[in-house]
């Protein structure tokens, strides 16, 4: 009886240890929760809710979460009520001695680039180890600023006309019309102001992104997004794109499905932003759940980390149509059978 104790426990351990990815612990940063809003949550519930955030996929991959409540401001209280009690514990734990790796979704890309900006001058002063982030995985993220958050923060603050198409998009996105009290987190990812959030971290960190253009909204919100979008995030924010403009793709020779073709996508790319993965059949949630959605194709195959290793995907092309009318595609292996996270964890280890 007591071997099979031990032997239960090695295993448990044992599967811990396998969470990391490529041999580095994972911090995970969850992204805008809507319901947030009205219901602030604090204490416990924050960490309720961050943990069913990431329960598809990458909950059990993870060794440290950081969960904040949307009602809150990064700068404020989602920075000195939450982030900080997590970066302090994580130095004390050794958890980045030897690197660690930090999975984003959404606006957990604004609030990484906050940490990386800030975690290590913060840690100095309170004479605490600075974290080894050697590398960031940004899925559909929102650190480019989200323009359903200036209408959404226009329409509150009475400064904008709201007709039935803004009403629908808002509400299917919030799940209602946020009232002027009621904003949070809104307020820093509307786009100019969260394109001046920490835009110029020192620390060199690559942000390796990860991109969907499909919509969970059938196409409601997407009219108030410029270019392709993934029903929330527009391909600029997603992508990285050192600016605002109407891109179809975050390559200017791949497109969202793949077909190798001349294509408008950024020219430049915020400091150490670096797309990776695209698909045209990826909402802004399907990014971090565990179901194949459509094909994948890649905008890069191949990214580094801080300290030089790497993250590679397999890739082919193969023609596609009939005679002059055909195209050439190219896919990431196994992208038909395989979701958009499995995908990245899987080519990490």
């Amino acid at each position: 009886m007591k071997k099979s104790i031990i032997l239960l426990i090695a295993g448990l351990l044992s599967g811990a240890t396998q969470a990391a990815v490529s041999g580095y612990p994972v911090v995970l940063v969850h992204g805008f929760q809507p319901d947030n809003l009205a219901s602030r949550p604090t204490g416990n519930q924050v960490t309720t809710n961050g943990a069913e955030y990431w329960a598809q996929y990458w909950r059990d991959r993870a060794d440290v979460r950081i969960d904040w409540p949307s009602q809150e401001r990064v700068a404020g209280k989602i920075a000195s009520d939450y982030v900080w009690p997590k970066l302090q514990q994580m130095s004390r734990n050794g958890t980045c001695a030897s690197g660690c790796i930090f999975v984003s979704h959404s606006t957990g890309d604004l609030v990484t680039r906050y940490i990386i900006d800030n975690q290590a001058l913060w840690l100095q002063n309170a004479g605490l180890q600075p974290l080894n982030i050697v590398a960031s995985f940004d899925f559909a993220g929102a650190g480019g600023g989200v323009e359903l958050a200036d209408l959404a923060v226009n329409v509150a603050s009475g400064g904008g006309l709201i007709d039935g198409a803004l009403r629908l998009a808002i509400s299917l996105w919030l799940g209602q019309i946020p009232s002027p009290s009621n904003i949070g987190v809104l307020n820093d990812l509307r786009v100019n102001s969260a394109r001046q959030l920490a835009a110029f971290p020192d620390d060199r960190v690559p942000r390796l992104r990860f991109v969907g253009a499909g919509s969970d909204f059938l196409g409601a919100t997407g009219g108030f997004l410029p270019g392709e979008d993934d029903g929330v995030v527009a391909s600029h924010s997603s992508c990285g794109a050192s600016s605002v403009a109407s891109f179809n793709s975050c390559s200017r020779s791949v497109a969202m499905d793949g077909k190798l073709a001349s294509v408008s996508g950024p020219s430049s790319f915020m400091p150490y932003h670096y797309p990776m993965l695209m698909s045209e059949g990826y909402s802004h949630s399907d990014m971090i759940n565990n179901s194949a959605k459509d094909e994948i194709t890649a905008a890069n195959s191949r990214g580094s980390y801080l300290n030089g290793d790497t993250l590679q995907f397999n890739t082919y092309d193969e023609k596609r149509g009939w005679w002059i009318f055909s195209s050439r595609y190219r896919v990431v292996s196994n992208s038909n059978n395989t979701s958009m996270s499995a995908l990245v964890y899987q080519a990490a280890n």
